[in-house]
């Protein structure tokens, strides 16, 4: 049996810091709080409501997930966080307009009570957004100073014991790896020189990294997935993981993708268009922020169905992507896929998917568990980039010569494998061969 790995304990309170609180985080925070008042269930939530099997089939062990790792409990978590809108979490919530005013009520109180703080942010970053909540600083080392005196009130006027922070903010501009990026020391000078290389979700990143705060990347932008900060982890011993959030039309992808290639079905096609109306619709309606959103949803199917592998199957396959701004679905998204297939002696076929889901109500259990889990990476001593946790991303982070797994269900082998390997149990292949031989 192997050894368990040695996991200091859950004690204490656990601070979430979110940058942004828009629709997103507001419904993350409201949904928190009305679960934990029992008048809600935490549907979507792996922590919450998952298992894992542990054993053999036969040994029927499956217990809950927060049965087999200690991971904090939704009554120790407290919230905080950065905006450019200074509204209160009741007031942005309400703004939002995800969760019902009925439900937003009964937890009022303690909505009206989480006001953000004044935000890192420059538009150049971010065209379609503005907001009057904003720092000042001589340069963005200043500004990063800043976000660490933020973070270290917080803890002290709540008596945190533990920190994590995820990116819950609006996609910024693509972005590509430049000389500022390489070393922390090229990092840390481009922030003294305002270097625009530097966007602010990166300030934000060297500060929690700096501090040895866990750090996750919940938007598609180019953040810690660059060299001087993930050295900087490795340093600080701070766990990362990232980035955009796997929610929507690329939750699907994921899932049907893989089962196309499982059967060995050729696709010529793949036509994907969304509508949305929230403010990330509104800031993706910039193409500079829509080809960072883009590349994130487009490498998906290059990495499932691997075309190098199957040329006859996948080579030619023509894979587009729209996004378009429509003001008045709001939060309520919808997406249209057209797959084009090629089955047995070549007849074609079509798949036709319309899912109408919400936006916030699918990202915000995504953003509870990857907070939760990275505090359990923290206290296990697992830090850098946090490959298991892909399972919650559009584009994982990896380490450099690998490539990214995006298949839905490896990525869920891969968690639970981690888990198991956290408590000390088997890992499980599926082989199977022990319940024959």
């Amino acid at each position: 049996m192997p050894t368990p790995v040695d996991i200091a304990p859950a004690r204490g309170k656990l601070g979430v810091l979110l940058v942004g609180l828009g629709a997103v985080s507001t419904t993350t925070i409201a949904g928190v709080l009305a679960i934990r008042k029992g008048i809600a269930k935490p549907i979507g939530s792996l922590t919450q409501m998952g298992t894992v099997r542990l054993g053999k089939r036969t040994e029927g062990r499956s217990p809950k997930i927060s049965d087999v790792v200690p991971l904090s409990s939704l009554d120790d978590l407290v919230f905080g966080g950065w905006d450019i809108f200074d509204d209160d979490c009741y007031a942005a919530a309400r703004t939002a307009g995800v969760i019902e005013p009925s439900l937003l009520d009964q937890v009022r109180p303690e909505l009206e009570k989480i006001r953000p703080w004044p935000a890192v942010f420059d538009q150049r970053y971010v065209k379609r957004l503005d907001g009057p909540n904003v720092k000042k600083g001589k340069n963005k080392k200043d500004l990063a100073e800043q976000v660490v005196a933020d973070i270290k009130k917080f803890k002290a006027d709540h008596a945190l014991d533990r920190l994590v922070m995820v990116w819950c903010g609006s996609t910024e501009v693509f972005m590509t790896e430049s000389p500022a990026h390489e070393t922390i020391e090229t990092f840390e000078r481009a922030l003294e020189e305002n270097d625009p290389d530097i966007p602010s979700s990166m300030v934000y990143a060297y500060a929690a990294i700096r501090e040895g705060i866990p750090y996750a990347n919940a938007a598609p932008n180019l953040t810690a997935d660059i060299p001087a900060l993930v050295n900087l982890a490795a340093k600080t011993k701070t766990p990362l993981a990232g980035k955009d959030l796997k929610t929507g039309q690329t939750l699907i992808k994921t899932i049907v993708a893989p089962g196309l290639k499982a059967r060995l079905l050729g696709v010529d096609g793949w036509y994907s268009t969304n509508i949305l109306g929230n403010r990330d619709g509104e800031v993706l309606d910039d193409p500079e922020s829509f080809k960072t959103k883009e590349e994130s949803k487009k490498s998906v199917l290059d990495y499932i169905l691997q075309p190098q592998l199957y040329p006859d199957l996948y080579a030619h396959l023509c894979h587009v992507v729209r996004i378009n701004y429509y003001p008045p679905r709001g939060d309520n998204k919808e997406g249209w896929d057209n797959i084009d297939l090629v089955g047995w002696l070549g007849y074609p076929m079509q798949l036709k998917i319309n899912f109408l889901c919400r936006d916030s109500i699918l990202a915000a259990p995504i953003v509870l568990d990857v907070a939760l889990f990275l505090d359990l990476a923290r206290r296990a001593n697992m830090h850098g980039i946090q490959e298991w946790l892909s399972f919650y991303f559009k584009s994982p982070v990896h380490a450099p010569g690998l490539y990214p797994e995006h298949d839905l269900f490896i990525q869920l082998m891969k968690l639970k494998n981690t888990l198991r390997f956290l408590k000390g149990e088997e890992l499980i292949t599926h082989l199977g061969r022990e319940y024959y031989d």
